[in-house]
């Protein structure tokens, strides 16, 4: 089985999801770098509609947090390609995150510098957001998903809360949500992904 991988904001393509998967389910993963165009919810939506288009016989679409977001963001794009997605804690309303986070106060003096700076754990270091990440992510935070998707979250995410899964599901019945007793980065719950691929393949099977 060949999947695409879109890792998350902090993730990398050798990080501990897509490495599970290689490892104890033996599938072909492709995975990017998702910063490869930058940092915006777009840049990183580009990332993965280049990769689908360059490979026509990619199907099985997943990712997690912020990639798990620029996937769906992809969908909506995507609507005439054969899909399916597995996304684990989605990202969907990453604007209105961002702003609980760092406050209006925050916001205000992030557009006024055009510039936030961020520690990326992942790479441990500081890196800076410029003004279009917010701007772009307003935009981008509730993609409209056009193809069959299960959606993996967890009860006790503090990062982005279930709640943001239940509205997308209740709002397209394309999409099924199975809910773990998780935090955000479901280390607990990587025994589901196999569940969940078979659930969205049978779904774009049905269509």
């Amino acid at each position: 089985m060949h999947i695409l991988w879109a890792h998350g904001l902090e993730g990398s393509p050798n990080g501990s999801k897509p490495s599970w998967i290689i490892e104890k389910l033996g599938w072909k993963v492709t995975a990017p770098i998702m910063s490869t165009n930058g940092w915006t919810i777009k840049n990183q939506t580009d990332v993965i509609i280049d990769i689908i288009n360059s490979n026509p016989d990619l199907r099985i679409i997943m990712g997690s947090s912020y990639g798990g977001l620029a996937i769906a963001n992809a969908s909506e794009r995507l609507q005439d390609r054969d899909l399916c997605l597995v996304l684990m804690a989605p990202a969907f309303g990453l604007a209105e995150n961002f702003r609980n986070v760092i406050g209006e106060d925050g916001i205000s003096e992030w557009k006024e510098k055009n510039s936030r700076e961020y520690f990326h754990h992942g790479l441990e270091k500081h890196i800076f957001f410029k003004w279009d990440f917010i701007e772009k992510a307003e935009i981008m935070s509730w993609p409209r998903l056009h193809h069959p998707t299960v959606i993996i979250h967890g009860n006790m995410d503090d990062i982005v809360p279930i709640s943001n899964s239940y509205k997308i599901v209740n709002e397209n019945d394309l999409i099924e949500l199975i809910e773990v007793e998780d935090g955000h980065r479901l280390a607990n719950s990587l025994h589901y992904i196999p569940l969940a691929v078979e659930r969205a393949i049978s779904k774009m099977k049905s269509m």
